[in-house]
């Protein structure tokens, strides 16, 4: 493994991507059942979900407690690391409340 550059780096590793830091946000709230965190994060495929879920397990941010039962019911929560690491979201999120305005215009197509 490389050696961070910087503190910023190390967590950018760890919530790299476009649905980490909704994961994140999401389970921040509460703890979720697969299907009602699917269906709070628009747009994200099962597999990348799965995926994400997965290495933010093996990276100790999620953790996974399957009930043993029929049907299969498997909660996921985040650990103190993870919740820590959400805390450090709130400012980003209530920037992008403030300024909804301003990045829609940035994000408009010119076209």
């Amino acid at each position: 493994m490389k050696p961070f550059i910087c503190g910023l780096d190390a967590a950018l590793r760890l919530i790299g991507g476009k649905w980490k830091p909704l994961i994140l946000f999401f389970l921040a709230r509460q703890p979720m059942r697969y299907g009602e965190l699917k269906r709070s994060i628009e747009g994200v495929s099962d597999k990348m979900l799965i995926q994400q879920l997965k290495e933010m397990e093996y990276h100790g941010l999620v953790s996974r407690t399957d009930h043993g039962e029929v049907p299969p019911r498997v909660d996921y929560a985040l650990t103190p690391l993870g919740k820590s690491l959400s805390q450090t979201l709130v400012p980003l999120c209530e920037w992008g409340e403030q300024h909804q305005g301003a990045i829609a215009e940035a994000l408009a197509d010119p076209a």
